[in-house]
Formats: structure tokens, sequence, C-alpha cells
């Protein structure tokens, strides 16, 4: 039965629906260019500190204040007090599988 015109995909949806709501949400976060780097960066530094990030990417902070708030509330980013400085750092392994793949895709491309 096909899963389109049959109840397969209604079962799916009622079954997974908060799961796949989780899903959205992950994706949604990550689908702005500078949040798609700031994870970028913050994966390959293994955390980094809002000022070496805000001379990296050239963006007022208060615009990079934002994109790390919306991280943070999507459970991408968690943060660790050094001192006067806060560092960032990616602790959503589906993120980091999901970034992963986007590299891969584009290096097989």
């Amino acid at each position: 039965m096909p899963f389109f015109t049959g109840e397969e995909g209604k079962e799916i949806l009622k079954e997974h629906g908060d799961i796949l709501e989780e899903e959205a949400e992950l994706l949604k976060a990550l689908a702005h260019p500078v949040r798609l780097i700031i994870v970028k960066g913050l994966m390959a530094e293994e955390g980094c500190n809002v000022s070496e990030m805000q001379q990296c990417l050239n963006i007022p902070q208060s615009t990079l204040s934002q994109h790390l708030a919306k991280l943070r509330e999507a459970n991408i980013l968690n943060s660790e007090r050094n001192g006067l400085e806060r560092n960032y750092y990616v602790v959503n392994k589906k993120a980091m599988d999901i970034i992963n793949v986007l590299q891969d895709f584009k290096v097989n491309k």
C-alpha cells in the first residue's frame, strides 16, 4: 500500500508526532546560514567564546547573541563560564550528524 494514499502516513504522524515536531525544530534552528556556520565552527574548534566568534563572523554582538540564543533554545549548544568569558559548545548529537552529512554531501558532489 502506498505511503501517502494509505493509512501508514497518518499512523506514523499520530504515533511519532512529538518526535517529528522535535526534529522539525532542530532543522529550523540550523536552517539559517549564520547559525549553520556557528555550529560548524564550534564543531571544528570544539568550543569558542563570543568575542572570537564575533571577530571571525564580522557581525554585531547583538546579532550573534540572538543566533546563539536560538541555538541554545533548540538544545544544540551549551555554554560554560570561563572567568569573564562564556565558551560555547555543540552538545546535540543529531545536529552534529546533520552537519556531518551536509559536509559529506558537499565533498562527494
